[in-house]
């Protein structure tokens, strides 16, 4: 494909990409909202709970590298990447329909299945992520990561806007049994396997060339090596700031359900939308921000947006003061607005970190790159709601959000060491 011709001819492919992200964008956001409801049926501590929601962190950073390099060295008929999205993202579906039923059954029994859901889907992560590296050339994946994380949104719209409202459903169905705070569970994991028919008919992994296969030969061990071994740190400081602006989001996401419902005082199936608002800036604003940052660079594109999050999350934190004259309706909206605004600015680093990341790689070692982003982004998440539910047993839930804040500012100003990771930076790679 012609250069002249930018983006545009990757779009179509970009977008049947993007029904792996579907699957993550649809599951993540349902689990990340009802599950610490779930847990704190059994559990009053919110330390605790955010301890256990940690589980799914804990496996990831040490199956999505593995798994992400197995990937790599993975040589089948149908690609690298596609054995793996086919066995493991079915049987998270089915895993994650049972979550409900489990909570209902025992503590222990809800976390085995979480326990099992999460070895599953986080092997499945890397994978996922790295297909579009593997298919898009390195100058256009800021808009590809747009038009994929696109997708994440209108899964994590479906999820939590659409889905998430039957949590309030009290019928009985067959099979399914009582629907009350259940139901949005299996449904998911039924378009999770339509997510991957479409993209198991629609998208065929290319082969690599000899020299390609010979480069990755390279044992898994000395790719990471070779990676912290840079003479030039830019990659070093971006996985330094992906922990520390990870470390914000995780602190503050896992607990926005229970922040709706105990001082927002919505209903369980109105307790999502709050991520629902996220999910639609992703939607309406990844593909635009991986267009802007083409234009005015991924570095000041992202520093930009730590900035913004870092203001809006300190509104968060004074939020309660701010609108104590205002009606409750108000409010609830004032603070689905922020999120909102939150979303926007959200979807622009994420679209374009892993780029620049990716932008460092060769073909031989995307799973390499896709699994150290990984490493750094869970290593927060594990971290993360551990801290911030000791904030809230403390000082309350306002405490998250000035922990978010700061994560964010430490975050900018260590974006401001990169130096490499922009689209121009080797022009050669766009035909890779």
């Amino acid at each position: 494909m012609s250069d002249k011709q930018g983006f545009r001819p990757y779009m179509a492919t970009t977008f049947l990409i993007g029904f792996g992200f579907f699957t993550m964008g649809l599951m993540d956001p349902l689990y990340d909202t009802y599950v610490p409801i779930f847990l704190s049926k059994y559990i009053s501590s919110m330390s605790l709970v955010g301890f256990f929601m940690t589980i799914d962190n804990i496996l990831a950073i040490f199956l999505i590298p593995l798994v992400s390099a197995w990937s790599d060295h993975t040589l089948t008929r149908i690609g690298r990447r596609m054995p793996y999205i086919l066995v493991l993202l079915p049987l998270s579906a089915f895993l994650f329909g049972s979550v409900p039923y489990a909570a209902g059954a025992s503590l222990g029994m809800l976390i085995a299945t979480l326990l099992l859901l999460n070895i599953v889907k986080q092997s499945a992560r890397g994978p996922v992520v790295a297909l579009m590296p593997d298919i898009i050339p390195a100058n256009y994946r800021s808009e590809a990561n747009g038009v994929i994380n696109t997708m994440g949104g209108i899964a994590s719209i479906v999820g939590t806007i659409g889905l998430a409202r039957l949590m309030d459903l009290d019928i009985r169905l067959p099979i399914l049994g009582s629907t009350k705070d259940r139901l949005p569970f299996p449904l998911a994991g039924v378009f999770v396997i339509i997510a991957v028919i479409f993209l198991f008919i629609f998208i065929h992994e290319k082969k690599p060339d000899t020299k390609e296969t010979q480069e990755e030969k390279t044992p898994i061990l000395a790719s990471f090596k070779k990676v912290a071994a840079q003479h030039d740190k830019s990659a070093m400081y971006i996985l330094i700031a992906l922990f520390l602006w990870f470390l914000g989001y995780q602190g503050v996401l896992p607990f926005i359900g229970k922040y709706s419902v105990d001082v927002l005082k919505t209903s369980s199936g109105t307790a999502a939308l709050a991520a629902g608002m996220v999910g639609i800036a992703y939607a309406l604003f990844a593909l635009p921000s991986g267009y802007v940052a083409h234009r005015i660079g991924r570095k000041k594109t992202i520093r930009a947006s730590l900035l913004v999050i870092a203001v809006l999350t300190g509104i968060l934190f004074a939020h309660p003061w701010i609108t104590a004259a205002l009606p409750e309706a108000l409010k609830l909206g004032s603070f689905w607005a922020i999120m909102f605004l939150f979303g926007i600015f959200w979807v622009s680093i994420i679209t374009n970190s892993f780029p620049m990341l990716w932008q460092m790689a060769e073909w031989g070692t995307i799973g390499i790159y896709t699994g150290l982003y990984y490493t750094a982004s869970q290593a927060a998440a594990i971290l993360a709601p551990i801290l911030t539910g000791i904030i809230i047993d403390i000082f309350g839930y306002q405490g998250i959000f000035l922990f978010c804040t700061l994560s964010m500012l430490a975050a900018r100003a260590v974006m401001g060491k990169v130096t490499k990771g922009e689209p121009t930076t080797d022009a050669s790679r766009a035909k890779k």
